[in-house]
């Protein structure tokens, strides 16, 4: 990285190392990924907490989301506002998830949140059915993306409510033994 010396305190190196899953070196390289982003926004130094925080529009366009059909959605929940506006914190947050390193429980969680567009705790019929054309970049017919989704609400709604509720879609992931390898960004 030659000499770009990114200042954080001892205490903001340990708390981004305990709250994520990455060392040091990583930490440090997603930061400088960040304010790569927006080297007029970002300070190197970052010691005293700033108050900085990047647009989606920025955020959207990085080679790992700008092909990736959730990367709106993806960003919205990791944001902390939910507009897709992102804090060094968020970003951090975002990649550490979508790391290799994270447990699929708590992939699942994001999953489900990501998939849960109208944002009621529930993977509803409508929240599916934007999945799927998303998916298969609206290439189904609509009695076609029905049925696929008729289909998982059979399989997967455990209780029978007619919806996914995380229990259900946690359920249905652990039957997904490729979940974990396509749920993922590389830094």
């Amino acid at each position: 990285m030659g000499n770009k010396q990114t200042i954080f305190t001892q205490e903001q190196l340990d708390a981004y190392q305990d709250c994520t899953f990455f060392t040091r070196k990583e930490i440090l390289r997603l930061f400088h990924r960040y304010r790569d982003l927006a080297p007029q926004l970002v300070p190197l130094d970052y010691s005293d907490r700033p108050a900085v925080t990047l647009p989606y529009e920025l955020i959207g366009s990085m080679p790992e989301l700008k092909d990736n059909p959730f990367r709106q959605r993806i960003a919205e929940v990791f944001s902390e506002h939910g507009d897709g506006n992102m804090t060094l914190d968020d970003f951090l947050d975002m990649f550490s998830v979508l790391s290799e390193m994270a447990p699929r429980d708590l992939k699942a969680y994001y999953a489900f949140k990501i998939y849960d567009f109208n944002n009621d705790d529930y993977i509803c019929k409508s929240d599916l059915e934007k999945t799927v054309n998303k998916l298969t970049r609206n290439e189904l017919t609509p009695e076609e993306v029905s049925l696929v989704c008729d289909k998982v609400i059979y399989e997967a709604d455990v209780d029978n409510d007619g919806k996914l509720s995380l229990a259900d879609f946690q359920h249905m992931i652990v039957r997904a033994p490729d979940f974990l390898s396509t749920f993922h960004i590389r830094i």
